[in-house]
This record gives C-alpha cells, structure tokens and sequence, in this order.
C-alpha cells in the first residue's frame, strides 16, 4: 500500500530526513515513532503531498507522490497533529463540505456522511456547531473528515493529543474499527496506546530508522536482565545511598518510602549476585527483602534506549489562523461530555 525508498528532505543545509525506507501493508496498522525534531511530521506531509522531497521515492496504492500526486491524494486521509475545523460549521455541514471536496456526490456521499457520523459517535452532535465542541469530540470530527471518502491509507499525526484517559480509549477503538477496513500510518507520543493499537512499529531518530518490527519483537529485542523491583521492611531499612554503594549494584533509585517500607529499582552490574548482596544488606541492618522483581522492558524503555531519552524539538507546524484546532484549549463548551 504505502512503499517509502531512501527519503530525504534538507531544510537550507539541516538533513532532517536522512534515508528513510519503508512499507506499510493493506490493512496494517503502523506506529511512526520518534521523538520531537526525529522527522516524523516531515515523513508524513511528504507522503501526503504536502511537502516537496529533496530525494527518494514514495508511492501510495502504486501512484508515485511526485509524478501523480493527485491520485495520491485520492488515496489518503490526513488528519495532521492541529486539525483545521472551520468552528462556524455544523458537524454536519462541515463533513458534508468535505465530502464534496473530496468529489463525492449524490447517494455515495450521504452514505459516507451517515457512515462516518456513526462510526466516529458524533450522532448527539450531528447539528452542533464545531466551535462549541468539546476537545475530543473536535478531535472526532478531524478523524471524520480524513476517512469521509474510504481512503486505503489513512495518516494519522498524534490523533490523541490533549484527550483524557476515557476520550483516548475511545479514539483507540475508534482507530481499530477504521484499520479493519483502511491503512493506517499513526504518529503518537503515547507509547501505552501505540501498543494496544499497532500491530508494528517504526521508530525514527535524527531523520534515520532505528527500529522497525511489532512491539513485542523489539521489547525481546532490547531486553536487558539486569534491571529490578525491590521492597525492603522493617523499622531499620537500608538507605538508596548504602545500595547504591554495593558493589554488585550499577545503579539504584528509590521509588517510595516510609518509615517502615522502601520501594527501589536497580540494576546490577555485569554477572554480579545482586540479590545476594541485597539478602546480605538486609540481614546486616535487621531488615527484610520481602520483594525482588526482575522489571520487564516495555515499549518506552525500548523508545528511551534507541532516541537517548526525552524529547526536546518538535517538528510540528504552526496551525493555521483562524480555524479552530482539536488540539486547542476549550474555549466556551455546551458540554464536556464525551
């Protein structure tokens, strides 16, 4: 479906897309991780056609992005990360603006509004005027108009940004019900959802590809042994600066403590007896190791290992002016359900 071949874009002389090459499958669900300034957005606009490539080649359902970017475009739903909704607009009228846009008419494009109103649960907002709506029913009107035409590839730029808990769950689901019948290329920040919704992941930093594989094959991937959970008990406990002065011990950090409970993590040195020294810590200072749990690697500590920690950039454009943005603060609300 999608087929990306040595990628590269040069803003003046910053390489911010430094060979990128991938696939995506019909029907898969894919994460595109990174973090900020990694080259994710750019990737993204360039797949679309919203952005000129500095060399590479891109194709969607065979069409070349550069040599027929409009039947590309056919092919594609974009939702990017500050979604432009026109706020004087209805649900209704807006998707229904957009469906013409996209060429439908007639039967078809009522088919695909009701569809699309049903399936995104905007039905109790059908005649809503957007500017009203809460943060994720906006957000739900974005991913509205980016599949109102049933594209094969649907580009999704954090699509569950500034949503609570219960609104994320909600566009989880969401997002499941359109990969059964659609592609799905998803940029996201928050690792838990990205594993409970693809099926693999491709991880970027500075412009390159440092992983790609399903979330379970690069947590095995980038196991590490050597990391553990530990509580200690007693009214003597041992101090985090007397662990992490064994020598069997790399490092150490305290996770919780009162006056009769520690809660640490710590990783070992190199075929060190940690949970000897630690057995041999306790008895010394008439305490108990009541807890030892080697801590299992999760997609986040795989993301921390291969981008070296935090993000500091962001590659994000500016939203447009005078649209309202699903990303935006919620201005004057008729409800905050959602």
């Amino acid at each position: 479906m999608l087929c990306v071949r040595d990628l590269h874009k040069y803003y003046g002389p910053f390489h911010a897309v430094r060979g990128i090459s991938f696939d995506v499958a019909r029907e898969e669900i894919v994460g595109f991780l990174g973090p900020n300034g990694a080259g994710k957005t750019t990737t993204m606009k360039i797949i679309t056609g919203y952005m000129a490539m500095s060399g590479g080649d891109v194709t969607v359902a065979g069409h070349d992005v550069v040599s027929d970017s409009l039947a590309v475009r056919e092919e594609i739903g974009y939702l990017p990360e500050h979604a432009p909704l026109y706020g004087d607009m209805t649900v209704a009228e807006y998707l229904n603006f957009m469906a013409g846009m996209r060429g439908l008419d007639g039967r078809r494009r009522k088919e695909r509004l009701n569809y699309v109103i049903s399936v995104c649960s905007l039905t109790p907002k059908r005649n809503k005027l957007i500017k009203t709506l809460s943060k994720g029913y906006r957000q739900r009107v974005g991913l509205g108009q980016a599949i109102i035409h049933d594209p094969k590839l649907v580009i999704l730029d954090e699509p569950t940004i500034g949503l609570d808990p219960n609104q994320i769950i909600e566009i989880r689901e969401l997002l499941k019900e359109i990969g059964t019948k659609n592609t799905v290329l998803l940029s996201s920040h928050i690792l838990s959802e990205v594993e409970a919704t693809c099926a693999r992941v491709i991880v970027v930093d500075e412009g390159r590809i440092v992983a790609n594989g399903s979330p379970s094959e690069l947590e095995a991937r980038y196991a590490e042994d050597s990391a553990y959970d530990v509580v200690f008990t007693g009214v003597d406990l041992p101090g985090i600066e007397e662990i992490r002065a064994l020598e069997q011990v790399a490092q150490a950090s305290e996770r919780a403590r009162t006056p009769e409970r520690l809660e640490a993590r710590v990783e070992r040195c190199d075929g060190a007896d940690l949970i000897g020294a630690l057995y041999r810590l306790a008895a010394e200072r008439g305490s108990r190791l009541l807890e030892v749990s080697q801590r299992k690697t999760t997609l986040e500590d795989v993301f921390r290992r291969l981008t070296g920690g935090d993000d500091v950039h962001s590659d994000a454009p500016s939203e447009p002016p005078g649209l309202v943005s699903a990303a935006a603060t919620d201005e004057t609300l008729e409800d905050d359900a959602q």
